[in-house]
């Protein structure tokens, strides 16, 4: 039988990145979590931790993660039946990409949480490590743009988020005083949130452009806003996150025929509890308020505008700024 003092030993210097902040988790001694680490690995006969270059759980320290966080997530629904378990707040370590979190995630979830105590822990990740972290056993749940989940969990539809490719009035003059044009595209300096964003390169596919740009890396949803406002480039970005700009003046479209709709699905733990069913629930009928419906193919979709759930060729299946 598996001994879950040492399991929650692992998952806690994972988590917190090191010895010293695990054992400070859990109320304990650096040395008393070394040793529950050490008999951890002699009563399986392998190493569950990988010390150097970067301290990291093996293949089977990741298999023993996935099912004590499984775990505790079912011993939650039992405190409901059986309050002398204990007494403590669920939490629900979740990967969401940065664009949601900049945008819808807290309006559509927070009245959620306080309705349950629900704590969450947020990891930004981009789709394809969200993925990752989901298959590794280390999230709960993620969003993503790939609707295929990973083995043992399910997929679920949220909607699309909708980017406009944006500027200041006063950049727009300077660099595109008659319009989109490739000559403009090649010089006009844009805004792209890091090295693996794909999304302002599928934008300038519309335009049959895809040479290289000049560009700006900007890997925050935040600061990447404050840079189209103060004129530095143009970029894709949340149309939920501009209503003011908009309304304002302070950005405008370079072209408001052409925007990127970019689909998000909820992928959550078969076997996650009540909680994270409930969590799941709760999504797929708050995000109409806040995402439009995923067309189900390309032909669905409006004229210039581009559905991410199809790819282009030679695409990196990056599929939103974070």
């Amino acid at each position: 039988m598996l001994d879950y003092k040492l399991l929650q030993a692992l998952a806690a210097v994972v988590d917190q990145s090191g010895f010293e902040r695990g054992a400070r988790h859990l109320g304990l001694t650096q040395s008393a979590v070394s040793q529950r680490i050490k008999l951890l690995e002699a009563r399986l006969g392998q190493p569950v931790l990988v010390r150097a270059p970067k301290l990291a759980p093996t293949p089977l320290g990741q298999r023993l993660l996935n099912h004590v966080q499984q775990v505790s997530l079912l011993e939650y629904d039992l405190l409901e039946q059986i309050p002398a378990l204990g007494e403590h707040k669920q939490r629900l370590r979740l990967a969401i990409n940065a664009d949601s979190l900049a945008t819808w995630w807290a309006p559509a979830t927070g009245e959620f949480c306080q309705q349950q105590g629900l704590l969450l822990d947020l990891i930004v990740e981009d789709q394809d490590v969200a993925l990752k972290r989901m298959r590794d056993g280390e999230v709960a749940g993620c969003i993503c743009a790939t609707p295929k989940p990973v083995q043992g969990a399910r997929s679920q539809p949220l909607g699309n988020m909708r980017y406009r490719a944006l500027a200041s009035p006063d950049y727009i003059t300077r660099h595109f005083p008659v319009g989109v044009t490739l000559e403009a595209l090649r010089r006009a300096p844009a805004i792209v949130f890091g090295p693996d964003d794909q999304l302002q390169h599928r934008y300038l596919a519309l335009y049959d452009y895809r040479e290289p740009f000049p560009h700006h890396l900007c890997p925050s949803s935040e600061g990447f806003l404050h840079l189209a406002c103060a004129g530095m480039g143009y970029g894709l970005i949340p149309e939920q996150q501009v209503t003011r700009e908009l309304g304002e003046g302070m950005l405008i479209d370079l072209d408001a025929e052409r925007f990127i709709d970019v689909p998000l699905y909820w992928h959550y733990w078969r076997q996650g509890g009540k909680t994270l069913a409930a969590l799941t629930d709760h999504l797929v009928q708050a995000c109409p308020s806040w995402l439009t419906p995923i067309a189900e193919s390309t032909e669905d979709a409006a004229p210039g505008r581009y559905v991410d759930s199809n790819q282009p060729p030679g695409s990196s299946g990056i599929a939103s700024h974070g």
